[in-house]
């Protein structure tokens, strides 16, 4: 398999846990406390999985090790970041950035969703070994509203795996989170992602 292929399944998945392990990480309750970080989601307002419960890391600084679907060229080292997963190969991950205002925040999540306008086009170039298809499943009216979108990616190998990803703002505060696991659009969380992509916003004041 193509390391740097199946990266980007990873990357659809999310179910690489460890990184949200590591022994830099900050305690999510201490980090938040020390930087006026926004609260970042619980396991519980991930979408309901019908075999496992769902398990986070702590909010860790910086970009992820593996990050959201065709936006991680864009993430400034100054992000902050949580993985999730379960025990059944779904995993997802938020990633938060506080800009100085909000007009820069504003540019920065339009930059954002300007990059997963075209990933599916982005992961079939950079990545001969993988078909991409996308979709746009509308706005999420919180806050400043955030944009959901649904990617599947399928593999020379067989691999097929569905991401939800949503870019979302409130003020000067920008998050992105992405849902993944293996299926096609016909398995996407769509509804249960689209609240949870609004718990997100709601949590970032």
């Amino acid at each position: 398999m193509n390391v740097r292929a199946r990266a980007v399944r990873i990357a659809v998945a999310v179910v690489a846990a460890g990184a949200a392990l590591a022994s830099a990480a900050v305690p999510a309750a201490a980090l938040t406390q020390r930087s006026g970080q926004p609260a970042f989601l619980e396991p519980a307002d991930l979408p309901p999985h019908p075999a496992s419960d769902w398990y986070a890391g702590p909010v860790t600084e910086g970009r992820p090790e593996v990050p959201p679907l065709c936006v991680g060229e864009s993430l400034p080292s100054t992000a902050v970041h949580r993985r999730y997963w379960t025990e059944l190969d779904t995993g997802a991950v938020q990633v938060t950035v506080v800009e100085r205002d909000a007009r820069r925040a504003e540019r920065f999540a339009a930059l954002l969703r300007a990059d997963l306008a075209d990933c599916a086009e982005t992961l079939m170039r950079r990545y001969p070994e993988i078909t991409a298809a996308q979709r746009y499943y509308g706005r999420v009216n919180v806050e400043e509203g955030a944009h959901v979108y649904g990617v599947h990616t399928a593999t020379s190998w067989g691999a097929t795996d569905i991401g939800l990803v949503a870019v979302g703002r409130d003020g000067r505060t920008v998050t992105v989170v992405q849902w993944g696991q293996m299926g096609t659009f016909e398995d996407a969380r769509v509804a249960d992602f689209r609240n949870t992509t609004a718990t997100a916003l709601r949590k970032l004041y």
